[in-house]
């Protein structure tokens, strides 16, 4: 079962995982849009680019009411990046596919811990919210539980991996992954890589118009 996890599934699960996320680009960008036969009044491109930064920060009209989302969506996020890219298992990982010497130097182990905590922490209580909120339990359906739910195991068969106390959950943390790796084009994961493009096409098309978006 080792051997097929770390073999034929794993190569599996990037084909699907990249033929899958190419595939949910090209859907997008290839339908374009209508010619805009408006006067401009002010350059598009700096509605785009002001539209992706801004975004970053709530509306001051809208902060009061979303703090504590804002708050775990960041704990989350900047969580699971540092742990993605820094913990030393993952390091060591990537260095294998790099040229000799490239690489770079991973986090200690106490802040992979603060990490890992607060990761699971903004993961909680992102899920919680949606559970419990009725504006976001209304609008929330099987995908985003699912995500919720999958993330969630992936993270803790990593956390317990990294004990390395047995082989098995070193194979049981990649084959999360890779199921993971499966559903992502799918689901509405895809907001990783097209949250930017969404946003500058919104900051663009206001902008054109005068408006901050």
């Amino acid at each position: 079962m080792a051997g097929f996890i770390d073999g034929p599934l794993w190569y599996f699960s990037w084909v699907v995982f990249l033929v899958g996320v190419v595939w949910r680009l090209f859907s997008i960008f290839k339908v374009g849009s209508k010619p805009d036969y408006s006067v401009p009044r002010r350059a598009a491109m700096g509605g785009a680019i002001g539209a992706v930064f801004r975004r970053f920060i709530p509306r001051r009209d809208m902060a009061a009411k979303i703090r504590v989302h804002t708050v775990a969506g960041y704990m989350f996020h900047l969580g699971l990046f540092a742990l993605l890219l820094f913990a030393a298992p993952h390091v060591l990982f990537i260095a294998q596919y790099l040229p000799d010497g490239a690489g770079w130097t991973p986090m200690p182990y106490w802040a992979f811990i603060v990490a890992a905590q607060f990761a699971f922490l903004g993961l909680l209580i992102l899920w919680i919210h949606r559970l419990i909120n009725p504006v976001t339990r209304q609008i929330s359906d099987m995908d985003d539980h699912v995500a919720a739910i999958l993330t969630f195991v992936v993270m803790l068969t990593g956390c317990l991996a990294l004990l390395e106390a047995s082989t098995g959950l070193r194979v049981l943390h990649r084959f999360t992954v890779e199921l993971l790796m499966i559903y992502f084009p799918f689901s509405r994961l895809m907001h990783a890589f097209t949250f930017i493009p969404s946003r500058a096409f919104t900051g663009a098309w206001f902008g054109r118009r005068g408006v901050d978006a």
